[in-house]
């Protein structure tokens, strides 16, 4: 009598109580504040040359101007933001890391293969956002506002560029992990290609929502700026999502 064949043992995860996920989520945020806190340190002492650097796209549109600032305080609370910013770019991969370490306990044995393919295309879209926004997409924002107001004597705050050209790196650097966002749940097969195609016209009003939302100002050509790059970065992941996504087994 032939002997029946056992179903293929499954991988145990591990159960975590609802306080035990908030004690794990907390833990892995302090660890996130506390790289933030170290690559704030060396980014403090470099401060004037990284601002320096971040001033350049203006002073290349407007050559001989400079910013100004209003209050007393102005000019420390802008370093300590200039820091700030660098400090994520720097601790990026890290910060990665602890959310990584989060949901890692959901995951099975094989899905945590996932870690350093995640933890390195992450910090590069990261990066490679942050380096759109600065090369691309503000010079050709500034160029658009600036030219509409080129009857008027410029007077540009130093807190207002800044807050103007941080929204757009930290935006287009988020905006910029979605091809990573559709890898991962495609490989955890919360997703799939087909899904993300049929879905297409939902998925380019969520983006020009979010756009909307993010830009830092009403005006279609920010509001495009932001969109028009999410959109193919949506493609690019469908495209990821082919690759990872299990093939269904020939008949």
């Amino acid at each position: 009598m032939p002997v029946p064949e056992l179903p293929p043992a499954t991988e145990d995860l591990p159960r975590m109580t609802l306080l035990e996920h908030l004690e794990e989520l907390r833990r892995r945020l302090v660890w996130s504040l506390l790289s933030l806190a170290v690559a704030f340190i060396p980014c403090w002492y470099w401060v004037e040359p990284i601002f320096g650097f971040l001033e350049r796209p203006i002073a290349k549109i407007r050559p001989g101007e400079k910013l100004v600032f209003l209050g007393l305080a102005d000019p420390f609370l802008l370093y300590f933001k200039v820091a700030a910013l660098a400090a994520l770019f720097v601790a990026a991969p890290f910060i990665l890391l602890q959310l990584w370490g989060f949901v890692a306990p959901g995951l099975y044995k094989k899905e945590r293969l996932y870690l350093a393919p995640f933890l390195l295309f992450g910090s590069l879209f990261f990066l490679g956002g942050g380096a759109f926004a600065y090369y691309v997409a503000f010079p050709m924002a500034a160029s658009f506002l600036l030219g509409i107001g080129e009857q008027f004597q410029m007077m540009l705050t130093v807190e207002r560029y800044f807050s103007f050209l941080m929204t757009m790196i930290l935006g287009l650097g988020m905006m910029f992990e979605l091809p990573i966002v559709i890898l991962v749940l495609a490989a955890l097969g919360v997703v799939t290609p087909q899904f993300l195609l049929r879905h297409f016209r939902w998925a380019v009003l969520i983006i020009f929502v979010i756009a909307a939302i993010i830009t830092p100002t009403p005006d279609v050509v920010n509001l495009c700026v932001f969109a028009l790059p999410a959109i193919g970065l949506y493609l690019l992941g469908i495209g990821a999502a082919f690759v990872v996504t299990p093939k269904a087994p020939l008949p």
